[in-house]
């Protein structure tokens, strides 16, 4: 355990043990970021002495609040080295990605279109996609995987078509970690006249975001698995794209004029946001911004890489666990203890204060092909540490003794 670690773990009010049976061993970052004093004091005070509504007042403090709402969205814009016109704020990557396929989707894809999914994606990059299916008649292909995980972009390359017109991949695994070489993938879509949407949850909070240099035309992800609150997100998008795009919601805010006969609608990205928005989220969302970047990506995803690496060596060593997913898998371990269901490993982790996922993790199609009902999954942030895998290690132990 580095000096550096302990420093950033004191700042986690969130990992401190409930029962001071000792310390708590968090490990489902890739459900949920534990959020650090910077993110919570941000929002304490937007709820607090900060507290107004934005883009109706005309009092100071309503003022106040709404150039801070928009200063998050340059925030976020910088993060993701963006537009600030191309930042449109949501309730999480999964409102992002319904907002795509019920705007962009229904008005520019019919019967006879294909989308390109991969065999690893979280529900929220399938079930949109079926809906507008039942309602277009669009069909659905599927990419499949390298023996180690990863989306075989080669046999992305030889599905593709003409007739695709989008292509939706994870830029991160939430069950493997394996990473997507974004870049690429955008030059195959392309290159059949395409667009490309990468669901970047798991990649926000641990890799440099580059909208210029990634070449995609939408991207996705969640505030609170980067250590900022619930219930707000991020979908960007091309300008030229947001402003070929039809609301999906309507309300006040992204309205230009109203009248019975006819409404004229705000210009992008104002009218995706339809209502008062989360004024304390987006605030909460641009502080732990400021809190990873000042920590800095690179260390965030050198220092979760190498735990993983750690983690994967030392179940290695044991003859009773089958390890799924690539060895330089980005901050995520998904594994297998023989005669154990993963369900019963978390509880009996659980008692030994190890926090774990169990369960198909939102990816049923994935656990389908890697043949199992169910994986354990270790997620570290950048707040773990050895202690926690020794912990892990330990539990695990403990629970191939009760099982025999």
């Amino acid at each position: 355990m580095t000096t550096d670690t302990l420093v950033i773990k004191d700042q986690f009010p969130g990992l401190i043990s409930k029962n001071g049976a000792g310390d708590w061993h968090y490990l489902d970052t890739a459900a949920t970021a534990q959020k650090p004093l910077a993110v919570i004091d941000a929002t304490v005070r937007a709820m607090g002495d900060d507290y107004a509504t934005v883009h109706r007042g005309v009092y100071a403090r309503s003022a106040d609040m709404t150039l801070a709402f928009e200063a998050a969205r340059r925030r976020v814009a910088a993060f993701m080295n963006a537009r600030e016109d191309e930042i449109v704020y949501t309730r999480g990557a999964t409102e992002s990605i319904n907002l795509v396929a019920q705007t962009w989707g229904a008005a520019k894809l019919k019967a006879g279109d294909r989308i390109l999914l991969s065999v690893l994606e979280h529900h929220s990059n399938i079930v949109p996609w079926q809906m507008l299916r039942d309602r277009t008649g669009v069909e659905i292909d599927v990419c499949p995987l390298t023996d180690d995980g990863q989306i075989d972009l080669e046999a992305a390359e030889r599905i593709l078509t003409p007739a695709h017109k989008l292509v939706a991949f994870a830029h991160v695994s939430n069950v493997l970690g394996s990473v997507l070489h974004v870049e690429h993938a955008a030059r195959l879509a392309h290159a059949v006249g395409a667009k490309l949407l990468i669901d970047g949850c798991q990649a926000a909070p641990r890799l440099t975001l580059d909208m210029a240099a990634f070449g995609c035309d939408f991207y996705a992800f969640s505030a609170h698995k980067l250590y900022g609150p619930t219930g707000i997100g991020v979908l960007w998008a091309r300008k030229e794209i947001l402003d070929d795009m039809q609301p999906w919601q309507g309300g006040g805010a992204m309205i230009d004029r109203v009248t019975f006969e006819k409404t004229t609608y705000a210009p992008a990205p104002q009218r995706f946001e339809a209502g008062t928005p989360n004024i304390i989220e987006a605030l909460g969302m641009a502080a732990a911004m400021d809190w990873l970047s000042d920590i800095g990506l690179d260390r965030a995803e050198r220092h979760e890489r190498d735990l993983a690496s750690l983690l994967r060596t030392e179940l290695r060593k044991r003859n009773d666990v089958t390890l799924f997913g690539p060895e330089n898998g980005l901050g995520i371990v998904s594994f297998a203890l023989d005669g154990v269901h993963p369900h019963d490993l978390g509880t009996i982790l659980d008692e030994e204060g190890v926090a774990i996922r169990a369960g198909h993790h939102c990816a049923q199609p994935l656990m389908e092909h890697l043949g199992v009902p169910a994986t354990a999954r270790a997620s570290f942030g950048l707040y773990s540490d050895e202690g926690d895998i020794e912990a892990l290690l330990k539990g695990i132990e403990r629970t191939r003794r009760i099982f025999g």
